[in-house]
């Protein structure tokens, strides 16, 4: 066995391995987890049905709901949980949400839905336990660009796996998920041990950026009287990038299919690895720039970019000057674009701009219960109030709305982050 003291201390004595350790500890151990979670997602359950709805839109349903729960518990629970106890967390709550799998392929439809709600409850804490492991480090952008890269790559990836399993081995769509997650289970474990290694953010580290600590009641009251506008406005972007991204992540199978693409598994790992780079470097190039006030207000025009990138690449393709595959990749990256910055170092430099002495968990979880509030309406409206459009013509309205509305809210937030640190500086 190895010596957690000496690798904890070969690791502070070496910051950019310790950079890359963590980063890849934050990848293999957020990747895994979306086998627990997308991989139902790659089945199409084609002409099943519960009281006229598909039955993939209501399994979609149920989880989102469990999801976004977990979301209003994690306000709370992530933001105060003892740092020793993560990794335990980690491990027991992927085990509920896997164990759900299982019950999945053995139960009718109707036991299928309460299934996947108990799936989405536990997993939606698991970003916030992972990223408390490299938050507050001066490197933390990389690290967290290398951990939110898997936002992208992993649910393609998992897909792929469950429509090989589907169609190569042809393992049923019903014992399909729990089968993708019992290839990651092992994988899942040494990551995670390889996070338990890390050593607590140096002093250095806190002097740089602000001390990470758990946010009793009376610290979550006074972050939101100190930024409750710019927050509010931070929970407009979040909430409408999650809606397109979550739309793209729960049918992508149907919208490729749509393009013409059906009998091709890999596509989704093909399309996303690229923009997981692509986001990967620009994000992680952030490190560089030592002035906290500065790579946030840099934040901002990268969100706004990635919605540039949205409204164009989406118009071009509506007016067939590109090819589906060329929309799908550059909308991809615009999107992700705009998205992951709020997943991997918006808050980071959020908190360490206004030198805010708690987490990235309480505004993240905040976000996060909103944006799945929002998914499940979109949801609905699609269901009942838009089901004549197909997904893929539902997806391309939504890209162009989404773009819209993000420049305005992004540029709103920008604006009053600006005047808050002015008046905080005079």
């Amino acid at each position: 066995m190895f010596n957690q003291g000496k690798i904890q201390r070969l690791l502070e004595e070496n910051p950019w391995l310790l950079s890359i350790v963590a980063g890849i500890a934050a990848f293999g151990t957020y990747s895994c987890m979306y086998a627990y979670r997308k991989s139902f997602t790659a089945g199409v359950y084609e002409h099943q049905y519960m009281w006229g709805i598909d039955l993939k839109v209501c399994l979609i349903l149920a989880q989102v709901m469990g999801y976004m729960l977990s979301k209003f518990i994690g306000i709370t629970f992530i933001s105060s949980i003892n740092k020793s106890l993560r990794s335990k967390a980690v491990i027991g709550l992927i085990g509920l949400s896997w164990l759900a799998l299982f019950v999945f392929a053995l139960v009718p439809n109707e036991g299928k839905l309460i299934c996947m709600f108990l799936n989405g409850l536990p997993i939606g804490m698991i970003w916030g336990l992972v990223f408390s492991f490299v938050e507050g480090r001066k490197q933390t952008e990389l690290m967290a660009a290398i951990m939110a890269s898997s936002i992208i790559f992993a649910s393609g990836f998992v897909k792929s796996i469950g429509r090989l399993l589907l169609s190569t081995y042809h393992v049923t769509e019903h014992w399909m998920p729990f089968m993708v997650g019992l290839i990651f289970a092992l994988p899942l474990l040494l990551f995670v041990y390889m996070l338990e290694q890390l050593p607590a953010p140096s002093e250095s580290d806190k002097a740089a950026r602000s001390a990470r600590l758990p946010m009793n009641y009376a610290d979550r009251i006074e972050f939101l009287k100190s930024f409750g506008p710019g927050l509010v406005m931070i929970v407009a972007s979040y909430l409408i990038f999650t809606i397109a991204r979550d739309v793209r992540d729960s049918f992508e199978v149907e919208i490729w299919s749509a393009l013409g693409y059906a009998q091709q598994p890999t596509i989704f790992t093909q399309t996303d690895l690229p923009i997981a780079i692509c986001v990967l470097v620009i994000t992680s190039l952030l490190v560089i720039i030592k002035v906290n006030y500065k790579a946030f207000v840099y934040l901002h025009f990268i969100i706004i970019g990635g919605c540039l990138l949205l409204l164009i690449s989406t118009s071009l393709y509506w007016f067939h000057f590109i090819s589906p595959v060329v929309w799908m990749s550059i909308a991809g990256l615009g999107l992700f674009l705009a998205y992951i910055p709020y997943n991997s170092i918006y808050f980071e430099r959020l908190l360490a701009t206004f030198k805010v002495k708690g987490n990235v968990g309480f505004v993240m979880y905040i976000c996060d219960a909103m944006g799945y509030l929002g998914s499940i309406c979109i949801l609905l409206l699609k269901q009942f109030g838009a089901h004549e459009f197909s997904w893929l013509q539902f997806f391309t309205m939504l890209l162009i709305v989404v773009a819209m509305c993000g420049i305005v809210t992004v540029s709103s937030s920008l604006l009053y982050f600006i005047k808050k640190h002015k008046s905080l500086s005079i």
